[in-house]
């Protein structure tokens, strides 16, 4: 129960049930003068209970018919709501024809095929618990009599007679309430609902009547389209028949409801609080009505009256108590319960027997206002017993009013009814009973009403004028009168042209829609007079335009009135300029302590050009004004005459004063010092004031100059302290300041927490608990405590290493908290300190922890090297993190297709101790994808994965491959061509760099599945080199070619070609031919022989002629090879080798360059004597493209 109050709480949020708390409660409160009690009050649970489970059959109804699906909600306290809905969670479309029951089941009065589905779901909502309940699903299937026709034909012989009958129309059945009659019984001021559901086809329309009688007006509502009647506020007289209808074109039924209005008992007449004095007599009366009757009972003290101490004063009278002759200990607290079986009330009445003197509540000397010829009502509150009587006198002297021209009201009220204005004066009133008398007085003023003198009246104004209304009022010169101008009984617009003086009205600029009726209000505190007036706006000539621009400054300024602490300020205004002045602005300058700096003051109505200014002790003032229209600010006034106003004692004192220790020993008071301005008198210093809390000793003051910090020293450590700082100057002090609490300094703690307990939740995580430290040893102000935890080793590699201690803090007076992000299998070490505002205390026992084995994490690397036909290597490193004893290595694989898809799943399990395996048994030129983990006790860490290729022949390369990447460069480009051998689909790029260069390659990607590429943006005369890879195969790329761009050409160059001494000299060369050619002709037709084998033997050299195997004849003059062309243009492979279509040999390759020459028989010079140096690599032949040169040479 809370402290000083009859109010009980009942808290289970932390902890309890609600059950244990159900019944009924009442509160009793007692005293000397006896005890009353309250209503009971009934506390029951909420409750929200789940749906019982049930087997939900579905629905199969045919189309027409009638269907009810029952919700049956669980009983709840309160009662849920019911709504039906889908598995969307979307509400269900209700209509006349469907439509939800008060009792929440959802009736058809007939069921179409769009009935059909699946997903009725009943919900109860429990507001209380704000929760939702779910029903199962209910399925509802409708079959059409089409679809019913087909079915049964399908199911009889031609022979028999079948078909269903079409849906036929069907007069209304009642769904709900059955029968013919039903009750219904409602407590009075409750809602009455009736409800009348019907089935039948058509759709059935409901109509209610009442019987002999009429539905009350006002009260009745219709629901649910038209099934439920609501009635609200019942009473007794809405009790009868009420009869539902429900109709269709084939006919009728009806229902007849007979309500019973109940009623709960009701208050006639309440009992009161009595107030006798001793020998008066008096009564209590306690009447109540219901139906049925209540019963009347009384009680005495909250115990029944007929076991109460008897008084022999007090007769009960079944409704009424009777007092007679009362003494002063017959004053009790009487309750009264009136009660039938829908309720009860309760009424406590105080029966209060008291001997008092007359006393007046008004207070002395009261002040009445009216205005003449209204009312005047002079108040008497008086208390005492016997109850006193009351007399009113006027004036001192002034004899008893009695008259027609005054009122006595019962509860000492004087009333006149006319008041005039000689009714002013003093009037007493008089109270007296047989213990005494009392008087008080109050005074009446009678005031003149206020008047419009002269009236606004009807203007007629041109648009873009000026306009004026006026309203001079005459007043009581002792009341203060406020005017409020309205626009049709509405407020002024927010417009800076309507301009409100002291007597009138003035728009600026009128503007069409200014036209209406204005209207002057004139309110004082005792009355309101008004006055109207029409303004009419029409059509203005037109006007040349208006410059705007801000207002000059105003002028004249003018200090008067000068007290202390106020002065009146008055200007006059600048030009405003063609736009009106909105506000001055005031500044004010204080020559003494800031001079030549100027503050804001306050700000007026454009329309004021005088203000009352407060003002400040010991500062030297002048102020200036600025003028505020809607274009801007006006430059500031020349400033006004100074005024320095008088000193004073400190209005106010130092804040944020706060008292805080720097060391163990001391207390340092800091706070904000006062401005200049706030000083109010020369000689500004500060009394600091400190005493330790909660010990008896006296303040102790020193005063200080004008600083804002004091060191106490030689405090106890942590220690609180009471705290004020006061202002004073040469004139006093300023107010008592108010006093804070403060700590003299903080020392470490001296003290480690104890009892510090671990509890391994898993590997990675662990709880510490400790007990806390007694306050008084943390000697501060208590932050948290800090958990020291580091790990000592590996349980799995028993090797120390450099300890990296961590830190958790855990804020306030927490006695446990959780160590994350452990090492599995590992010992740690922990310790627990207290922290407080000066540092930590000293550690507690280290305390020695280990956490459990773990999964362990990936292998550290896993490599397959030595493919063949069926097997390949892996090795693979173990885990970085075993995280506890490894007991095997999984291996899974699997072989993956040219379509990527994976085949069946191998799964082998290694020892611990093995750190390679060779597979055997698998298939050639596959590719295989490997899945490689770790295990422990705990279980499997994390995968690696793998992928490798078995090859296909032991002498094949492997598949796929680039190769014969060929390159024919240009001045500034180079078309690349490859041989690809592999998987179709592939996407190129070509990579390409300066050769010899460290720079990165760059990377040109080829669009489609080209097997070529134009390099572009080459620089001239330079060295590249080239390789090519394809896209999605890990490191599969081509071997580096390296080729060389043609060199820049001038910007200007001769074509030898068109020289005419190049082509004569072309013509002697080829005449020169012909003559030997002819020659060589004649002679070999005279039978001349070219002695070629003497030539030979003469130039012989064994090393580089090579001899035919079978007949020893020079391979040289062979026919076969003698007679092959020159290829133009062919081009030496990136592998250095010949293809076997290409020639195994040249002229180059028997000459000496440029030096060969003819004989003058036409043989060969020189072509047997030089070495031909041929390398074998593979079987295939090096060989460089013939020069046109020695080309020439030969053939000449």
């Amino acid at each position: 129960m809370k402290p000083n109050s009859g109010t009980l709480v009942i808290n289970i949020m932390n902890g309890g049930k609600a059950e244990a708390y159900e019944g009924v409660y009442q509160c009793t409160a007692r005293n000397e003068r006896g005890a009353a009690i309250s209503n009971n009050i009934v506390i029951r649970p909420s409750r929200s209970p789940l749906w019982t489970k049930e087997k939900l059959e579905p629905n199969q109804v045919r189309e027409g018919d009638s269907l009810v699906l029952h919700c049956r909600p669980p009983v709840g306290l309160p009662p849920p709501i019911i709504f039906w809905m889908d598995n969307a969670f979307q509400r269900l479309p209700q209509s006349e024809r469907v439509s939800q029951g008060l009792n929440g089941d959802l009736y058809f009065s007939n069921v179409q095929p769009e009935d059909t589905r699946e997903d009725y779901i009943c919900y109860a909502r429990f507001n209380h618990t704000q929760t939702i309940q779910q029903k199962q699903p209910i399925s509802v299937k409708v079959f059409s009599m089409d679809s019913l026709n087909d079915t049964i034909a399908a199911n009889l012989s031609d022979t028999d007679i079948y078909g269903a009958k079409p849906v036929t129309e069907r007069q209304p059945i009642l769904l709900t309430p059955t029968g013919s009659t039903s009750t219904k019984v409602e407590l009075r001021g409750n809602v009455l609902l009736l409800e009348c559901i019907a089935a039948g086809l058509p759709t059935p329309v409901i109509r209610w009547i009442k019987e002999g009688g009429e539905l009350p007006v006002n009260r009745t509502f219709f629901e649910n389209f038209k099934k439920t009647l609501k009635i609200i506020d019942v009473s007794e007289a809405d009790s009868g028949n009420y009869k539902c209808i429900a109709r269709n074109m084939l006919g009728s039924v009806h229902h007849v409801i007979s309500v019973t209005v109940k009623a709960a008992p009701y208050w006639i007449t309440a009992p009161r609080n009595l107030v006798l004095s001793p020998g008066e007599d008096g009564t209590l009366i306690c009447r109540a009505n219901g139906n049925p009757k209540p019963n009347i009972s009384w009680f005495a003290n909250g115990v029944p009256i007929a076991i109460a101490p008897e008084d022999p004063s007090r007769k009960v009278d079944g409704d009424t108590i009777i007092f007679s002759h009362v003494q002063e200990r017959s004053s009790a607290v009487y309750q009264c319960n009136a009660s039938n079986e829908y309720g009860y009330l309760l009424a406590n009445a105080f029966v209060n027997v008291l001997a008092e003197p007359p006393r007046v509540l008004t207070p002395a000397n009261k002040l009445y206002q009216v205005i003449a010829d209204s009312p005047a009502l002079l108040d008497c509150a008086y208390f005492g017993s016997p109850k006193p009587e009351i007399e009113w006198f006027k004036g001192v002297k002034g004899s008893i009013l009695r008259g027609n021209e005054y009122v006595f009201h019962d509860n000492g009220t004087l009333e006149i009814p006319v008041a005039q204005k000689d009714s002013t004066g003093t009037y007493t009133c008089v109270a007296r009973n047989e213990l005494g008398k009392v008087q008080n007085e109050v005074r009446l003023e009678v005031k003149d009403p206020t008047m419009i003198i002269k009236q606004p009246e009807y203007k007629v104004i041109q648009r873009y004028g000026q306009v004026s209304f006026e309203c001079i009022i005459k007043h009581d010169s002792t009341l203060l009168p406020t005017v409020i101008w309205l626009k049709d009984n509405d407020e002024l617009p927010d417009d800076e042209r309507f301009l409100v003086g002291k007597d009138n009205l003035t728009i600026m600029n009128v503007t069409d829609k200014d036209d209406g009726t204005y209207t002057c209000i004139v309110n004082t505190t005792l009355d309101s007079v008004s006055a109207s007036a029409v303004l009419t706006v029409v059509a203005a000539p037109p006007t040349p335009a208006i410059i705007y621009a801000r207002p000059n400054p105003p002028f004249d300024l003018e200090l008067t009135g000068q007290l202390e602490r106020s002065v009146e300020l008055s200007w006059i205004p600048g030009d405003e300029n063609n736009s009106p002045i909105k506000n001055f602005v005031i500044e004010y300058e204080d020559g003494l302590h800031e001079p030549g700096v100027w503050h804001y003051q306050t700000e007026v109505p454009g329309t004021q050009t005088t203000v009352q200014l407060k003002l400040s002790p010991y500062v030297n003032y002048s102020f200036r004004v600025i003028a505020v229209n809607e274009i801007g600010r006006s430059q500031p006034s020349e400033p006004s005459e100074q005024y320095l106003t008088k000193s004073a004692n400190p209005d106010e004192n130092p804040s944020n004063v706060q008292g805080i220790g720097s060391e163990p020993d001391n207390l340092v008071i800091t706070w904000e010092s006062l401005k200049g301005f706030q000083s109010n008198g020369p000689g500004l210093q500060y009394k600091v004031s400190w005493r330790q809390k909660d010990v008896d000793d006296e303040w102790t003051s020193v005063i200080v100059a004008n600083v804002s910090k004091y060191i106490v020293s030689g405090t106890p450590t942590f220690v609180p302290y009471e705290i004020k700082v006061q202002a004073l100057n040469d004139l006093g002090y300023a107010p008592e300041p108010s006093e804070v609490i403060g700590h003299s300094g903080e020392d470490l703690p001296m003290v480690a927490p104890g009892n510090v307990q671990v509890h391994v939740i898993n590997s990675t995580l662990a709880k510490v608990h400790w007990d806390p430290v007694p306050l008084k040893t943390v000697r501060g102000h208590l932050q948290g405590y800090k958990v020291y935890y580091w790990k000592v080793q590996s349980l799995s590699r028993r090797s120390r290493r450099h300890v990296e201690k961590k830190i958790l803090t855990f804020r306030g007076n927490k006695t446990f908290g959780m160590l994350p992000g452990l090492e599995p299998y590992s010992s740690y070490k922990l310790n627990v300190r207290v922290v407080n505002g000066k540092g930590e205390g000293p550690a507690s026992p280290d305390k020695v922890f280990k956490t459990p084995e773990g999964v362990p994490s990936s292998p550290s690397f896993l490599k397959i090297t030595n493919p063949t036909l069926d097997s390949l290597t892996l090795e693979w490193g173990s885990p970085t993190h075993p995280n506890g004893v490894l007991t095997s290595y999984i291996l899974k694989f699997q072989p993956i297709n040219n379509t990527h898809e994976l085949g069946p799943l191998v799964e082998i399990r290694i020892p611990a101790n093995e750190s390679s395996l060779i597979l055997k048994n698998l298939n050639y030129s596959t590719r295989y994808k490997f899945y490689f983990n770790a295990q422990t006790s705990v279980g499997s860490g994390s995968q690696i994965t793998e992928e490798a290729v078995t090859i296909m022949d032991e002498v094949q390369p492997l598949y796929p491959r680039i190769r014969n990447v060929t390159t024919a460069a240009a001045e500034t480009y180079a078309n690349i061509s490859w041989e690809y051998e592999g998987p179709d689909h592939a996407n190129f790029y070509v990579e390409y760099g300066v050769a010899g260069s460290k720079e990165d390659w760059k990377k040109e990607i080829v669009n489609g599945s080209r097997s070529f590429f134009v390099l572009k943006g080459l620089t001239p005369g330079t060295a590249y080199k080239v390789r090519v890879g394809a896209e999605g195969l890990s490191g599969f790329r081509s071997s580096e070619d390296v080729f060389e761009t043609g060199p820049a050409m001038a910007s200007r160059q001769i074509d030898i070609a068109t020289q005419g001494w190049f082509i004569g000299l072309m013509c002697a060369v080829a005449l020169l031919i012909l003559i030997l050619l002819i020659v060589c002709f004649i002679r070999r037709n005279k039978g001349g022989k070219y002695p070629v084998k003497e030539k030979e033997d003469a130039h012989a050299d064994p090393e580089i002629q090579p001899m035919k195997e079978d007949d020893g004849t020079f391979g040289e003059y062979s026919d076969a090879e003698d007679h092959k062309p020159l290829k133009k243009g062919s081009r030496t492979p990136s592998d250095r080798t010949v293809k076997k279509e290409d020639s195994d040999d040249s002229l180059v390759d028997y000459g000496e360059g440029v030096n060969g020459q003819f004989n003058e028989d036409g043989s060969f010079i020189g072509q047997y004597s030089g070495k031909k140096e041929k390398e074998p690599a593979e079987g295939n032949e090096s060989s460089e493209a013939p020069s046109p040169v020695n080309a020439m040479n030969s053939f000449v």
